[in-house]
């Protein structure tokens, strides 16, 4: 039987899913992550304890498992665990990319350096380390600019600032995100132009260094700043073919500049007229639980199932995603504070189209708007016969639940 370690961080959305996509292919797994106490789905499952912070200590630890047990493949669900895997694999002789590379996406200082060695589309930006730099930066740059911690996700601490005064606050502010996060306040920050247009995704599978697209979602809220916080993800795309087209070959162009080469990648880009930016491009897939949105095939399998086959070597077939058009919704945190609980489950799920509802925070939880916070609310889920009907079903759903927050 084959064995997977899948690396699940504690505090993954995603456990269940690539568990329950193990399970139905028959493979055995073991979970590496950073607690003992069961994750959901993963519940008496061999277990590996990893430091996700440590890629080196844990990788060594992945390799220590593989003494013992034999390891077909290693699989990251999310971005703390994707420097792990590579160096894992790459020490055991297994697929991998060049942990290099996913270094680079981890780090958005060196993701912009790669980028511009290559030449690949992307909005000017300078590295500062203090915010007194920061705004010389944006007074040499141009305002508006977004400011953003090299090393966080889900877009905390990303703050537009639309002149260079703005920027000795929003630097300050990023610096007190970076401490509540236990990172050192110290560390570099990026600040770059700030780009107009609509914001697109982009989801493919890495076959030996050739780009399979998996879907292109739209963005249909602006992100505009001062936050940036993502709602809705819509596929297949409304963008022209033509300019899908340019989507994809910026996409293909930044994730040949970082030698990726096997398993998931998700890109973040802007279309603005007939110029295409590259933002950001992670290796592993859609974050959150946003994968629930796509199936493929006749048979309906999920984004993690394919991901398990292929890093299997087995046979990806079906890569075409089903027809109606889909679409997530990342339920937005209206205000800080402690999350009670949600009312108007039953009539936002009688809405026609939505398919599921998913409240991920618990009661007494704490939670944080933009720029400090980094979680969501829940996700909401629906499907229609155009991207219209899908994006209109969503917001529809999501006008009948309302949040108890203290």
């Amino acid at each position: 039987m084959p064995h997977i370690v899948l690396i699940l961080p504690t505090s993954t959305y995603r456990a269940t899913d690539f568990v329950e996509a193990a399970e139905r292919l028959g493979v055995e797994i073991t979970v590496a992550s950073e607690d003992r106490p069961p994750l959901a789905g993963a519940a008496g499952t061999p277990h590996v304890l990893i430091d996700c912070k440590s890629p080196e200590t844990s990788a060594a630890t992945i390799v220590e498992h593989a003494d013992r047990h034999s390891i077909d493949a290693i699989v990251a669900a999310d971005d703390q665990g994707v420097e792990i895997a590579a160096l894992a694999a790459a020490r055991l002789g297994l697929p991998h990319n060049p942990p290099i590379g996913v270094a680079a996406t981890r780090n958005k200082a060196m993701l912009r350096r790669a980028l511009a060695r290559a030449e690949v589309p992307q909005p000017a930006f300078g590295v500062v380390n203090t915010a007194e730099d920061a705004v010389a930066t944006v007074a040499d740059l141009g305002a508006p600019a977004v400011l953003k911690p090299l090393g966080l996700s889900a877009s905390q601490g990303v703050i537009r600032v639309d002149d260079a005064e703005e920027a000795f606050a929003a630097a300050e502010r990023i610096r007190r995100i970076l401490i509540m996060e236990g990172h050192s306040p110290g560390e570099p920050i990026l600040v770059e132009r700030f780009m107009p247009g609509i914001e697109v995704a982009v989801e493919g599978l890495l076959f030996d260094g050739k780009l399979e697209v998996l879907a292109v979602f739209d963005k249909p809220d602006p992100l505009d700043g001062p936050f940036f916080e993502e709602t809705i993800l819509i596929t297949p795309s409304r963008l022209h073919p033509e300019m899908i087209d340019e989507v994809v070959r910026v996409t293909e162009r930044g994730v040949g500049a970082l030698e990726l080469r096997e398993g998931p990648i998700h890109a973040e880009l802007r279309v603005d007229g007939s110029r295409v930016i590259l933002l950001e491009v992670a290796a592993r897939s859609i974050g959150g639980l946003c994968g629930r949105s796509l199936r493929f095939g006749l048979l309906g399998s999920s984004l993690e199932t394919l991901i398990l086959r292929r890093a299997l070597g087995m046979p990806v077939a079906g890569l075409r995603r089903e027809g109606p058009a889909s679409g997530a919704m990342m339920l937005p945190i209206p205000r800080s504070g402690i999350f009670r609980s949600v009312q108007g489950r039953e009539a936002a799920l009688a809405v026609p189209g939505v398919t599921e509802l998913e409240i991920s925070m618990h009661p007494g939880d704490v939670i944080r708007t933009l720029p400090e916070g980094n979680r969501y609310l829940g996700f909401l889920f629906a499907k229609g016969p155009t991207p219209q009907d899908a994006e209109a079903s969503l917001r529809a759903a999501h006008a009948k639940l309302e949040f108890v927050i203290d």
